[in-house]
């Protein structure tokens, strides 16, 4: 293993999201599971965080929340200096539309769809025109390495290729930030590191901000900040000196398109 020096020179970075005092209870009958119990955070644009913890930790909720898709029970979740909790489910939906970017582990392709068709999906939900989205999605889909695959339906891909058609409609919008939870849980260990090089070369490349959730203390070692979770709280929060690569003997720019 090897380890490339990320030097950030001090530079103040703009505050993309900032929670203060956040709680999340679940109520099941007379039952209330705290999944994360007043938690202060600060996540800063283009930079590349991972939330790290076993199952039932709290850092997927967390995604959720600054995805928008939970509300905390209490204390406040700030973007850009907005409340997003206090957001109506339709200015959630253009939030999200404008801003986020998703990589799921299980890839959620429409099984019906090309992998150019994926990957427009969420142009056409901003109504780009027809002409402007196919061209940017045959761009990015050449980006992650599959420029001669776009025809192909999720079913005729590997696991890799269906998981860089993911990550190629995530970034296609160009949004200011990506959350990938479990990106890398269904591939084996060298389509793993292949993926995390792809997912963070691109966020780096073009400066978002990028919230990778993982019980994996590998894949953590790529993010430049490591916020461990357990129980609901944050245990730790570790500033990464050096971002971590695994030994290969190619580059990592060169990318096969039959992995």
């Amino acid at each position: 293993m090897r380890f490339i020096n990320w030097i950030k020179g001090g530079i103040d970075l703009e505050v993309l999201f900032d929670l203060q005092n956040v709680r999340k209870v679940y109520r099941m009958g007379d039952e209330r599971i705290m999944a994360l119990d007043d938690v202060s955070l600060t996540f800063e644009k283009g930079k590349i965080y991972c939330l790290l913890g076993t199952s039932g930790s709290g850092k997927s909720t967390l995604l959720n929340m600054l995805a928008g898709l939970e509300k905390p029970t209490s204390g406040t979740i700030l973007f850009k200096g907005k409340p997003l909790e206090k957001l109506s489910e339709t200015q959630l939906a253009l939030y999200r539309q404008r801003y986020i970017g998703f990589v799921f582990q299980s890839y959620n392709l429409l099984p019906t769809l090309s992998a150019l068709e994926n990957v427009t999906l969420p142009l056409i939900f901003r109504k780009i025109p027809k002409k402007k989205r196919t061209s940017a999605a045959r761009a990015m889909l050449k980006a992650v390495g599959l420029a001669n695959r776009y025809r192909h339906k999720p079913s005729e891909l590997s696991g890799g290729q269906q998981q860089r058609v993911s990550i190629a409609r995530a970034f296609v919008n160009e949004p200011q930030v990506i959350f990938a939870d479990e990106p890398t849980g269904n591939l084996d260990t060298k389509t793993t590191f292949e993926m995390m090089d792809l997912i963070t070369g691109i966020a780096r490349e073009r400066n978002q901000t990028l919230v990778i959730v993982t019980h994996d203390t590998e894949i953590s070692r790529y993010a430049d900040c490591v916020i461990s979770i357990r129980d609901g709280n944050v245990e730790s929060i570790l500033d990464n000196d050096a971002v971590y690569e695994p030994d290969t003997e190619e580059k990592r720019s060169d990318i096969n398109e039959e992995d």
